[in-house]
């Protein structure tokens, strides 16, 4: 009889039903609900200042700019340390932040300047925050519920951007910027309180972290190698230039072409945020009916149609329903970038690709807000708004150049757990040049296929930290080929190797197809060694390797 203990758990049908990810969605939600109450108040207290139209849409830049300088670092730090200590540090960053711009506005001490130097500071916490809460989904929940719970993140930021800028335009209206500051310096601690209690499961660490600056590296090097994630950033990058300039505008918009006040601009991204969770909700239908490219297309006409068409909104029971439309067409975007980001990634990188997305995304945010800042500064707002919504439909003719990748499909889990081989001569993990080659036999007419399967592998080698890749065919034995690559020590090696995901060894189970008798290519390890008093140097080091696995092992 089986053992009950052995069989798979089944998978709720909804991300909901992970009480962990549940209790995080809700505490979040209410965070969501401060953060934009504050943002609607940063942003009136702007205007009420009566700065430019420029100096208004900086304050959107203020905190999209750092998300874009500072992702990869928080990144590096969520793959590498406890995700859950990275996302209370923030918190408790944010909250002090905000405890101080509550306080601050409250004596009557902000100035325009001062008051985007606080906004810049709330967006480094949130910078820090964000791959590190993205990548955690993926250790909340089931990998088939990844994508709904992307989309209910989503859905939730929307569902507190329909209610959160009303209730803060009220709130600001009735008591000023520095009670919706106040409130969301509140908010903070429910999302606190989960966070200390959430005691997740870790794995245990057979090797030692990797130093933050080496890890940044190998995120950025995972990426220039990843095709289909480049893609994805690219597309992101322009959908983000033109997606930046209706919510950085609509305070101007309520200001200039409604000639309303805080309520007015509330009611406007209260639209915004209902026609955001409409796309969000639409979206768990239509990833199983559309591809990744097709939601895209839709999202980015639906922002053209927002945003072109706020630029003749003068009334605002017609403004509305307008920019619920470019609302709809933001999330519908950007939470299909996130998932293809996210399901085109294996576990050991995740937070860093969600960090490179997050920073094309954003800096496309910041990008896009001062561009048509600078527009609507010189033009006017209507002027602005046109030449975002035109530049939407230029991010949708980008499909013809780079499409977006379908990711259901690919094994990215982990392969099979890797043990390191028996070696013949002592070796230390800091121990290195390591110097490893792998001998196929290949028979002729399948050296066209072979090629290609190596061109793929020397790509995943590469990505995963092996250096200098070559592959060498034997002159004397045409039937002999060599793949050959390094890493500068031992333990780069021993990572590499643990870095495998299903879809790495199925490339060598393509291999072993391709070779004289389907075996198992011959490996061998080997340490570079120096000469004379370098020499005896290394052996007192322990740095001497020159030894054939039994090719039986992986390499």
């Amino acid at each position: 009889m089986p053992d009950p203990a052995s069989a798979p758990q089944a998978v709720p049908a909804s991300p909901f039903g992970v009480p962990l990810f549940r209790a995080v969605w809700i505490a979040s939600l209410f965070s969501n609900f401060g953060g934009l109450i504050q943002a609607v108040g940063a942003s009136w207290m702007m205007v009420s200042l009566g700065a430019s139209a420029q100096m208004v849409a900086l304050v959107q830049t203020s905190t999209s700019l750092p998300i874009m300088v500072l992702s990869l670092f928080a990144g590096a730090m969520a793959d590498n340390l406890d995700r859950r200590r990275v996302m209370l540090g923030a918190q408790l960053f944010l909250l002090s932040i905000s405890v101080l711009l509550a306080l601050g506005a409250w004596a009557g001490l902000v100035t325009p300047w001062l008051l985007l130097a606080f906004t810049f500071l709330i967006g480094c916490g949130t910078a820090i925050n964000g791959p590190a809460w993205q990548a955690s989904i993926g250790d909340m929940v089931p990998r088939a519920l990844v994508p709904s719970a992307v989309s209910l993140n989503s859905m939730g930021f929307n569902v507190a951007r329909s209610l959160g800028p009303a209730i803060g335009g009220a709130i600001v209206a009735a008591a000023g910027a520095a009670a919706a500051f106040l409130l969301n310096a509140v908010s903070y601690l429910g999302l606190i309180a989960v966070l200390l209690r959430w005691r997740p499961d870790r794995p245990e660490r057979r090797l030692p972290r990797e130093r933050l600056g080496v890890a940044m590296i190998a995120g950025l090097r995972y990426a220039q190698l990843s095709p289909h994630i480049l893609g994805v950033m690219f597309r992101a990058l322009l959908f983000t230039l033109g997606a930046g300039a209706l919510p950085a505008l609509m305070p101007v918009i309520a200001r200039d072409q409604l000639a309303g006040g805080a309520l007015t601009y509330g009611t406007l991204l209260g639209g915004f945020g209902l026609g955001a969770v409409a796309g969000a909700l639409a979206s768990l239908r239509l990833r199983g009916r559309l591809s990744n490219e097709r939601i895209v297309d839709l999202a980015g006409l639906c922002l053209a149609l927002g945003t072109a068409g706020s630029a003749f909104a003068t009334w605002l029971p017609l403004a509305v329903p307008v920019v619920a439309i470019g609302g709809a067409g933001w999330v519908l975007g950007l939470s299909t970038f996130n998932v293809t980001v996210q399901m085109s990634s294996p576990r050991w990188v995740v937070a860093r690709m969600i960090a490179l997305y997050q920073m094309a995304a954003f800096g496309g945010l910041a990008g896009g807000s001062w561009l048509f800042g600078l527009i609507a500064q010189a033009h006017g707002a209507p002027v602005a708004l046109l030449a975002a919504g035109a530049f939407a439909l230029v991010g949708i003719a980008a499909a013809l150049v780079v499409r977006l990748p379908q990711t259901s499909t690919t094994p990215l889990e982990a392969g099979r757990v890797w043990q390191e081989p028996e070696i013949a001569l002592p070796i230390e993990q800091r121990s290195g040049p390591i110097v490893i080659t792998l001998e196929y036999r290949v028979a002729p007419g399948d050296e066209a296929a072979f090629l290609a399967v190596m061109e793929g592998r020397s790509r995943n080698r590469r990505r995963n930290g092996a250096h200098r890749w070559t592959l060498l065919r034997d002159l004397a034995d045409p039937l002999l080929w060599i793949e050959r690559y390094h890493f500068a020590t031992w333990l780069d090696y021993v990572r590499h190797n643990r870095r495998h995901t299903v879809a790495d060894l199925a490339g060598s189970e393509e291999l072993r197809a391709l070779t004289i008798g389907g075996g198992p290519p011959l490996v061998r390890r080997r340490i570079e060694r120096q000469t004379g008093a370098a020499h005896a140097a290394g052996q007192a080091d322990g740095r001497e390797l020159d030894a054939i696995i039994d090719p039986a092992r992986s390499n």
